[in-house]
């Protein structure tokens, strides 16, 4: 365990400087390059960042971002961003078309053939100019397919800079006044299934980015991510042996109240009362079918009654 939190540490500090273009870039998008502190503490974990990131890492920044109060409460705390960095205002589109040497920018499609309709769709949507999220929105009129496109682009543009491709509906709909992000973002969300999934697993529902999975796998781990999957394997295993050693606990204690018997034919042991657990949870009853069991079952009885 030890050796995996250092292993996170030491991957938390050589990310440093990916953590820190990464925020510049969430700030870019922002309409006002302010984000509240309360607000993105909710997603830090989504783009990796440590709880410490406002003392540990911002303040080696200055020349970058600043933190603003201006009233005075904890809630009202801003990371600003000081400097535009016109390297950073390149999307994930923009630089994928640089590297296929395409003209254009466009969104990929992640659909079975067989879904004409969306297809059609999709293509009818793509059509028409890549709008950079990096663009003031401002300039475009609400319900615009401008404003459309541009939308989905920082939408995928957010969900490409974190670590899952992955996010809350919930929680991105918090920051729909400093993003410009639609009203209804899960009807939003459907109306764009080759690029976006909308999930409602465990009742929470979850926006993903298509093209970062390859049916349920992550295409792009993060270093992050897969030292947090070795953490995930370590507490299995520590909960699996947990429950062995419990099992034995109350297996001795059994033994030593007399009610364990033998099965016969196998070298397992169980008690009683672990027979009628199974027996409730499978909805039936079982009889002891071995007459040396049955045997041994009634003189038990008897001699409890006999004390």
């Amino acid at each position: 365990m030890m050796c995996l939190v250092e292993e996170e540490e030491c991957i938390k500090d050589e990310q440093e400087p990916l953590l820190v273009n990464r925020l510049a870039k969430l700030l870019m998008m922002t309409f006002n390059h302010r984000l509240n502190v309360v607000k993105f503490n909710e997603l830090k974990r989504y783009f990796g960042f440590p709880d410490d990131y406002l003392i540990r890492i911002l303040p080696k920044y200055p020349e970058l971002f600043r933190i603003l109060n201006f009233t005075g409460k904890r809630t009202c705390m801003e990371i600003e961003l000081v400097k535009w960095d016109s390297t950073l205002a390149v999307s994930v589109i923009q630089s994928l078309a640089r590297e296929r040497g395409e003209v254009e920018p466009c969104f990929t499609c992640c659909l079975p053939s067989t879904w004409e309709k969306s297809w059609e769709r999709f293509n009818e949507f793509n059509r028409s100019p890549y709008i950079s999220p990096y663009v003031d929105g401002r300039q475009f009129v609400e319900g615009s397919r401008e404003m459309e496109k541009r939308s989905v682009g920082l939408l995928h543009e957010l969900l490409s800079l974190t670590l899952w491709k992955k996010a809350s509906i919930l929680k991105l709909g918090h920051f729909s006044r400093e993003f410009r992000l639609p009203a209804k973002l899960n009807v939003f969300l459907l109306r764009h299934p080759g690029i976006f999934y909308v999930s409602n697993r465990y009742q929470i529902y979850t926006v993903v980015l298509r093209e970062g999975y390859n049916g349920s796998e992550l295409i792009d781990k993060d270093p992050l991510v897969l030292v947090k999957k070795k953490f995930g394997e370590l507490m299995q295993e520590g909960r699996h042996e947990y429950n062995q050693r419990r099992r034995a606990l109350n297996l001795e204690k059994k033994k030593k109240k007399g009610m364990v018997i033998a099965k016969s034919g196998t070298k397992e042991q169980r008690s009683i009362s672990q027979e009628s657990e199974e027996d409730d949870r499978k909805g039936k009853q079982r009889d002891l079918y071995n007459p040396e069991e049955r045997k041994r079952f009634y003189d038990v009885l008897f001699e409890e009654d006999s004390h």
